[in-house]
């Protein structure tokens, strides 16, 4: 198979939702910034902003925790020549590679109409980009490896979703200590103290490079991707 017919095969497995995802969760932040009763420049900064920080990664994510387990014939696929988890990581680049390129599409728009710059906490042009790129790291990872453990792209994007509305809705209780605000998704727009955001954002991508790291291991043991249905 010729390399841009892989892709293109690899885009296909990967589903609609990788592909409209992000698209739809930049859409969602800007129907958010605009709905909002009379806000500030500054305040419809930070949605515009949040938007980056919070759909996009959840966007990606969930797309994520759904490559695992959606093959059929799985056999198959684990007795061809690549190895299973090189194609499940090229498909994980696929929907990565994709949602980096509307968030920057998206930042680049931001950036240039001024948006950006009316969020006080914005961190500039290029480490700004840590916005969005960190919590879609780790978030994508988590739900990655939860589906190489699970096996179960429900299971897998259900725990996603948790973490993800935990942090939401508990954000003051999951930063009350150091590690919680080391971990915590959102720290550009919702972060307590503007002092950790540096070290936040570096501890993300490096949850993040862990977790996919951990379920490339699993996904290297074939048993554990054969459930008792399929033998």
């Amino acid at each position: 198979m010729r390399p841009t017919s892989l892709w293109r095969y690899e885009v296909r497995r990967a589903g609609w939702a990788a592909v409209l995802g992000p698209p739809l969760a930049v859409a969602l932040g800007v129907a958010a910034a605009l709905a909002f009763p009379e806000p500030s420049d500054t305040t419809r900064a930070r949605i515009l902003l949040g938007g980056l920080e919070m759909a996009v990664p959840l966007a990606a994510a969930v797309a994520c925790a759904t490559l695992i387990g959606q093959d059929p014939a799985r056999e198959v696929q684990l007795s061809a020549f690549t190895p299973y988890r090189i194609t499940l990581l090229r498909r994980m680049t696929v929907v990565l590679a994709w949602t980096a390129s509307v968030a920057l599409l998206t930042a680049a728009v931001l950036i240039l109409t001024g948006w950006w710059e009316r969020w006080p906490q914005n961190h500039g042009a290029l480490a700004g980009q840590l916005t969005w790129l960190a919590p879609t790291l780790a978030l994508s990872g988590l739900g990655f490896a939860a589906g190489a453990v699970l096996r179960s792209p429900a299971a897998a994007g259900a725990i996603v979703t948790t973490v993800w509305a935990v942090q939401q809705f508990f954000g003051d209780a999951v930063q009350a200590h150091q590690p919680g605000r080391l971990l915590y998704l959102f720290a550009t727009t919702r972060g307590v103290v503007p002092g950790d955001w540096t070290a936040n954002r570096l501890t993300l991508l490096g949850t993040g490079a862990a977790l996919i790291a951990l379920a490339l291991v699993l996904l290297g043991r074939p048993e554990r991707l054969i459930s008792e249905e399929d033998e």
